[in-house]
């Protein structure tokens, strides 16, 4: 409480991406298309899923959650970026930080949380295909995202809690576009090691022990595939790898970033860039374009609504 009361800082400034104007616009111009495309993207994909009964299997459940998680997490950080990069001087109150860096680590850890259960979703339907209906019933698909929704929140509590709780009477300048714990603590007036020590035990180990999860599924996968039929084998891979490329794209960025405390590089911000900004789109594209089934079903509703607007 004393802590809480020490702080003065009222409003944080970002130092953004870059001071040149010139790239300031190709960045807005840029980030505001990919922006754009995500959110048709990810909105495009729950539709298909939750208007085609036959994609209302375990994996499209898991697919269209994903979906929505990508919508939520870019649209945490990516709105107030492109007005950072019309303005001079990029601010955000003291409030709205800690409000942003709370719903940033709820989306991120519930996609973490999200992208294992569907690996362990994989792992169940090509290694005990017999078993998969009442493994992954539907009521088992629904408990699970409530567990990692309850398990993403608890997450963010802590980190915000490690956060707020510092004393802010100093400096205010934030050298990135968005609030993030590792920007802010060091802004605190008191020595923050120890906080680091607990962030890197929070979310990097998070972060590292579900891709270690995650890897081990797959590996088991790969290896229980040369039991299969040469179909079973094509179709199986090419559901894998389209997860692992999504795993990959997600975890590496978070790995690298949160599992170094009281360090940072100059190139954390384009890392940053490509997990809040590049990932929440590639997860769509990737889908569609590796997903038969899904390409199927959004050609034959586009033939549905061509032919109902040729009637009309």
């Amino acid at each position: 409480m004393d802590a809480l009361n020490q702080t003065r800082v009222t409003e944080f400034v970002f130092l953004g991406l870059t001071d040149k104007w010139v790239l300031e616009i190709l960045f807005f111009l840029a980030f505001s298309v990919t922006y754009v495309l995500t959110l048709l993207g990810n909105t495009l994909i729950i539709v298909t899923i939750v208007f085609t009964p036959r994609l209302h299997t375990p994996m499209y459940f898991f697919l269209s959650n994903l979906s929505f998680i990508d919508i939520c997490h870019s649209s945490v950080t990516v709105p107030k970026m492109l007005e950072g990069l019309l303005l001079e001087i990029k601010t955000i109150s003291f409030d709205n930080c800690i409000a942003q860096l709370f719903f940033l680590h709820l989306f991120a850890c519930a996609e973490i949380f999200l992208l294992t259960i569907m690996a362990y979703d994989r792992y169940v339907a090509i290694c005990a295909p017999l078993h998969y209906s009442n493994v992954m019933s539907m009521r088992v698909c629904v408990q699970l995202v409530f567990a990692l929704w309850l398990g993403a929140t608890v997450h963010s509590l802590v980190q915000t809690f490690l956060t707020i709780r510092l004393p802010y009477c100093g400096p205010n300048i934030i050298d990135s576009y968005f609030c993030d714990v590792p920007p802010i603590i060091k802004l605190a007036c008191t020595d923050t090691y120890l906080t680091g020590m607990l962030i890197v035990s929070n979310s990097g180990t998070i972060s590292l022990t579900c891709f270690l999860a995650l890897v081990t599924s797959y590996t088991v996968i790969l290896v229980s595939l040369r039991k299969h039929s040469a179909e079973g084998r094509r179709k199986a891979l090419s559901t894998c790898s389209a997860h692992f490329m999504v795993v990959a794209f997600f975890f590496g960025p978070c790995i690298f970033i949160y599992t170094r405390p009281d360090t940072s590089f100059s190139i954390d911000k384009v890392v940053s860039v490509f997990y809040t900004v590049v990932t929440p789109l590639l997860n769509p594209l990737i889908y569609t374009l590796r997903n038969e089934e899904v390409k199927s079903v959004m050609k034959h509703l586009r033939q549905r609504v061509f032919f109902m607007k040729s009637g009309t």
